[in-house]
C-alpha cells in the first residue's frame, strides 16, 4: 500500500518541490506489478525498489519536460517520454493516483517554464554584462508568472473538486435513509471527494504563500534597482551636459582658426603628417578599433575516425531489399560510432559539440553566397533570399493549426487479436489509429528539408553534393520521432497537388497508381536546379509485438546543371509497443546512395535502438566514396536531430585487422538541424510546421485530391465516428469497382480482347534507363490542366 505521509509534499526549504511516495510499477507479464518508491523532485521522476536505495542505486528516471501523462482508469496513469521510456503505474486509491497525477503536472509545467527560460536566458547572454538587473527583474517576474499560473491551476482543480462534492452531497441527501448499503457508498464517496478538495486547498493556499513571501523578498530588490536606475540616468545627464559643453568650445576653436586664415596649418594636418590621427579630449584611452577574428578552422587541425568496413561492403537480397534493413537488431559492428581524435588538441575529444557549433555558425557566415542556409532551424525548409527590385505580391499566408485531437479510448485487443499475420493495408482500421493526412501527403512531406537540395544544387564537389543528398535522406525521418498515428491509405487514383513555389521554389504532384499491391508515384520539380521523382511501394506485417514496414521503392533525385542523378531505398521503420506501452518507431537497416553519372556512392547505417547497447539512440553514419572506392567524406548524427560530415585528409587504415578503417579528417560540419515543432503540436497529432498545412483546403484542386477526401476531413474536424463510417463507404465503392473491373477484364478475356484495366492519370508506365525496371513516371500535364481548370478525366473516386 503506498504510504499516504510519505507521499506528501514535502515542506522543508531544502527540497520545496520534492515528492515522495510508494506506487505499484508494472515490469512484465510473470511479475505484474511491483511495489516501487517513487521521487518526484526538479522535475525529474525517479524510482527505486526501497527507501534506502536512494542513497546509492536509481532504477530509472524519466524527464517530466517532455513527458505526457495520460490516466486511464480510477488508480492507473501513465508516463511516457514518447521514446523508450514508458511508466505504468498504479495507486492505492483515486485520491492517491490524483495527488500524484496532480503533482506530476505541476512539476511539468514548472520543467517547461524552466526549460524555456533558460533557452531565452542564452540568449541574452551578450546583454548579461551591461543590464544584470534588468535581467534579474525579468527572471523575477518570469517566476512570479509561473506561481501564478499554479494558482490559476490550483483554482481550477479546486473548482473541479467542489462541483465533485457538491454532487455527492446532494446525492447524499436524496438517498433513502433506510438503504444503509447506499449510504455507506455514497458516505465513501463523498469522503473521498472532500479528501480530494482538502488536497486541492492544501496546494492553493501553499502557492499563494509562495506567491506572497517572493513578491515581499523582492520588494526591497526592486527598491535598489530603482535607485540604482536613477543615479544611473543623473550620470547620463551630466555627461550629456559635458559632451554639449566640450562640443560648444571645439566649435568656436574652429571658427577663430578659419577667420585667421590658419585652418590649413591646423594640427589635424600635423598629425596626418606624422600618420596620426588628431587626439581629443577623453580619447586617451582609444588607442584603435579593433575587430572580431573570422572564426575558421585551420588547415593543420584535423580528426581521426574509424569506422567499420560495413560501410564499404553492402549486401542486398535478389529482391532489391537491404539485408540488414530485413534485420530487427544489426551485427555487433555494424553500428559502431565514429572516434574523433584531434591531433592538434587532444581537449578538443572532450567537446565534440564545439565544432558543431563553429561549423553552424560559418554557414550562417556565408549565407550570402548561397541561396539556402541549410542550418538554420525554425520551422521547416527555408525560402532563398533573392534580392529583387520590383514588388512581389504578399505570400499565401498557411494556417498553422489544426483541431485538436479529441481524447477516445479505444480496446485494442480487440481490433487486434484477428490481425495477427495479415499484411497492414488489408487490415480494415478505424480511423482511432490514423492521422488525418493521407499517404500521399506524407510523401510529399519528405521535402520539408528542401533547402539541403538547394544548397547541394550549388556545390561542384560531386562527392560533397553527395554528402548533402544522404543528409536530406535522413531528414525525412525526423517526423517519425512522436509522429505514431497511420497515414490514410490513399484510394485507387487519388491525387495530391502542393504548389510551394513562392515559398520555398517547388512544387509536388502524387497518385496513387496501383491498389494491389498498393503503390504511389511522386514527382517534384524546382526552380533552384534540381527535380525528384519515385514509386513508392512497401511491405508490412504486424508481428504482436511490432510491426515492420519495409519500403520497395526506388527515390531519385536529378541535379539538371550537372545532371548528376541519384538513387536511394529508404530503411525499414519498426513500429514498437503495439500491444502493450506507448509506441515508438525506430528506423534501421542499411541505405546506399548511388550517383550513376559519376559512380561515387555513400552508404549509410541507422543503428537499431538496443536497450543493452551503449550506442546513441537513432544514430546514423556513413562514409562518402568515389567510382574507385576512395573515400572524401564521413557523415555522423542522428536520424531525429542533426546530421554532421567531415572531409577526409587522409586514410590511415593499413590493415589495422580489426575489421575497421581509420580516417583522419577536418573538423565537421553541420549540413542539417531539425526544426523544432509548434510548441501546441502535442494536442495536433504531434504535427510539424509543414504538416499543419498540408491538408489545409484549397481551391481549384483536383476533385480526386487528397484534401476533398470525406473521411479525411472528418477526422480531421474531430468527427471521428462520422469518419469511421465515410471510411468503410468508401471502402466499399471501391471494392465495388474492383469486382467491376474484374468482370469486364473476364469478359473481354473471353472474347479474346486485350483489357487495360486502371490506368493513372497523370503518370504512365515506362522503362527507367537507371534501375532497368518499368516505373511510373510523371507525364508533364497535370499544372497545365490545373491552369486551364480540365479535370474531366479524372475518376470518381469519393462519395
Amino acid at each position: 500500500m503506498p504510504d499516504s505521509k510519505q507521499s506528501a509534499p514535502s515542506k522543508g526549504k531544502a527540497a520545496p518541490d520534492e515528492f515522495k511516495g510508494w506506487l505499484f510499477k508494472w515490469t512484465n507479464y510473470l511479475k505484474g506489478y511491483q511495489r516501487r518508491w517513487f521521487v518526484l523532485s526538479n522535475g525529474l521522476l525517479s524510482y527505486y525498489r526501497t527507501q534506502a536505495e536512494m542513497a546509492h542505486t536509481c532504477r530509472g528516471t524519466i524527464n517530466l519536460a517532455g513527458a505526457y501523462i495520460d490516466v486511464e482508469d480510477s488508480c492507473n496513469f501513465v508516463i511516457s517520454n514518447g521514446g523508450t521510456q514508458c511508466y505504468h503505474l498504479k495507486a492505492s486509491s483515486e485520491v492517491e493516483r490524483q495527488r500524484w497525477v496532480t503533482a506530476l503536472e505541476l512539476a511539468k509545467a514548472k520543467a517547461i517554464r524552466l526549460m524555456e527560460s533558460g533557452a531565452s536566458d542564452d540568449d541574452e547572454d551578450g546583454q548579461s554584462h551591461t543590464s544584470p538587473d534588468k535581467n534579474e527583474i525579468q527572471n523575477t517576474l518570469r517566476i512570479l508568472s509561473a506561481k501564478l499560473e499554479d494558482l490559476n491551476t490550483c483554482n481550477d482543480l479546486i473548482a473541479k473538486h467542489g462541483a465533485a462534492l457538491q454532487r455527492s452531497l446532494s446525492e447524499l441527501e436524496m438517498l433513502d435513509k433506510e438503504n444503509s448499503t447506499d449510504v455507506q457508498s455514497k458516505v465513501k464517496a463523498v469522503n473521498e471527494r472532500a479528501t480530494l478538495f482538502r488536497i486541492t486547498s492544501n496546494a492553493m493556499i501553499n502557492a499563494c504563500a509562495d506567491y506572497l513571501d517572493l513578491a515581499q523578498t523582492q520588494g526591497r530588490k526592486w527598491q535598489k534597482t530603482l535607485q540604482y536606475e536613477r543615479e544611473q540616468r543623473l550620470r547620463l545627464e551630466e555627461t550629456v551636459e559635458t559632451l554639449a559643453r566640450q562640443h560648444n568650445s571645439l566649435e568656436q576653436q574652429v571658427r577663430a582658426q578659419a577667420s585667421q586664415g590658419s585652418l590649413k596649418t591646423a594640427p589635424n594636418d600635423k598629425a596626418a603628417a606624422d600618420g596620426k590621427p588628431e587626439s581629443t579630449a577623453g580619447s586617451d584611452d582609444e588607442d584603435g578599433e579593433f575587430f572580431d577574428a573570422i572564426d575558421e578552422t585551420p588547415d593543420s587541425e584535423f580528426r581521426t575516425i574509424t569506422i567499420p568496413d560495413s560501410h564499404l561492403t553492402h549486401r542486398r537480397t535478389p529482391s532489391g531489399v537491404s539485408a540488414a534493413s530485413m534485420a530487427s537488431e544489426a551485427s555487433e559492428g555494424a553500428g559502431k560510432d565514429f572516434v574523433y581524435i584531434s591531433s592538434s588538441d587532444e581537449e578538443a575529444t572532450d567537446k565534440p559539440e564545439e565544432f558543431g557549433v563553429k561549423a553552424k555558425k560559418k554557414l550562417e557566415r556565408t549565407a550570402s553566397q548561397h541561396s539556402v542556409d541549410s542550418t538554420s532551424s525554425s520551422g521547416g525548409p527555408r525560402t532563398p533570399q533573392t534580392p529583387s527590385k520590383v514588388p512581389k505580391e504578399p505570400r499565401r499566408r498557411r494556417r498553422t493549426r489544426i483541431p485538436e485531437k479529441p481524447n477516445i479510448s479505444l480496446n485494442l485487443w480487440s481490433i487486434m487479436k484477428n490481425c495477427i499475420g495479415k499484411e497492414l493495408s488489408k487490415i480494415p482500421m478505424p480511423v482511432n489509429f490514423n492521422e488525418p493526412i493521407s499517404m500521399l501527403q506524407r510523401l510529399t512531406e519528405d521535402f520539408e528539408y528542401s533547402d539541403i537540395l538547394n544548397k547541394a544544387a550549388q556545390l561542384e564537389s560531386s562527392t560533397e553534393q553527395l554528402a548533402y543528398v544522404a543528409a536530406f535522406t535522413a531528414s525525412a525521418y525526423s517526423t517519425t520521432t512522436q509522429r505514431t498515428g497511420k497515414p490514410f491509405n490513399p484510394l485507387l487514383g487519388e491525387t495530391y497537388e502542393l504548389d510551394l513555389t513562392e515559398e520555398f521554389g517547388w512544387r509536388a504532384i502524387t497518385e496513387q497508381v496501383s491498389h494491389h499491391p498498393p503503390a504511389a508515384a511522386a514527382y517534384v520539380d524546382s526552380k533552384h536546379g534540381w527535380e525528384s521523382w519515385q514509386e513508392f511501394t512497401m511491405t508490412s506485417k504486424f508481428r504482436g509485438k511490432y510491426l515492420n514496414i519495409i519500403p520497395q521503392g526506388i527515390a531519385h533525385l536529378k541535379f539538371t546543371a550537372t545532371g548528376n542523378h541519384y538513387t536511394w531505398r529508404k530503411v525499414t521503420s519498426i513500429v514498437h509497443n503495439i500491444i502493450v506501452g506507448k509506441l515508438w518507431i525506430d528506423q534501421s537497416g542499411e541505405m546506399d546512395i548511388v550517383n550513376h553519372k559519376t559512380g561515387d556512392k555513400c552508404h549509410l547505417v541507422y543503428t537499431p535502438y538496443s536497450y543493452f547497447s551503449r550506442e546513441t539512440p537513432r544514430k546514423v553514419t556513413g562514409v562518402v566514396t568515389d567510382k574507385d572506392g576512395q573515400a572524401h567524406y564521413v557523415l555522423s548524427g542522428t536520424w531525429d536531430k542533426k546530421i554532421e560530415y567531415a572531409k577526409i585528409v587522409k586514410d590511415q587504415t593499413g590493415g589495422n585487422g580489426r575489421g575497421k578503417s581509420v580516417y583522419q579528417t577536418t573538423a565537421p560540419k553541420v549540413i542539417w538541424i531539425r526544426s523544432n515543432p509548434p510548441p501546441w503540436n502535442t494536442t495536433m497529432y504531434n504535427f510539424t510546421e509543414m504538416a499543419m498545412f498540408l491538408n489545409e483546403p484549397e481551391d481549384q484542386v483536383a476533385p480526386t485530391d487528397s484534401r476533398n477526401r470525406p473521411d479525411q476531413r472528418a477526422m480531421e474536424n474531430g468527427h471521428w465516428n462520422e469518419a469511421n463510417t465515410l471510411k468503410v463507404q468508401l471502402e466499399e465503392k471501391q471494392r465495388a469497382k474492383r469486382k467491376q473491373r474484374e468482370a469486364e477484364a473476364a469478359q473481354a478475356a473471353g472474347e479474346g480482347k486485350p483489357y487495360e484495366g486502371h490506368k493513372p492519370v497523370w503518370f504512365e508506365k515506362k522503362l527507367d534507363p537507371q534501375t532497368k525496371n518499368f516505373i511510373h513516371m510523371y507525364k508533364g500535364n497535370y499544372w497545365d490542366c490545373k491552369t486551364k481548370g480540365e479535370f474531366s478525366q479524372c475518376p470518381d473516386i469519393y462519395l
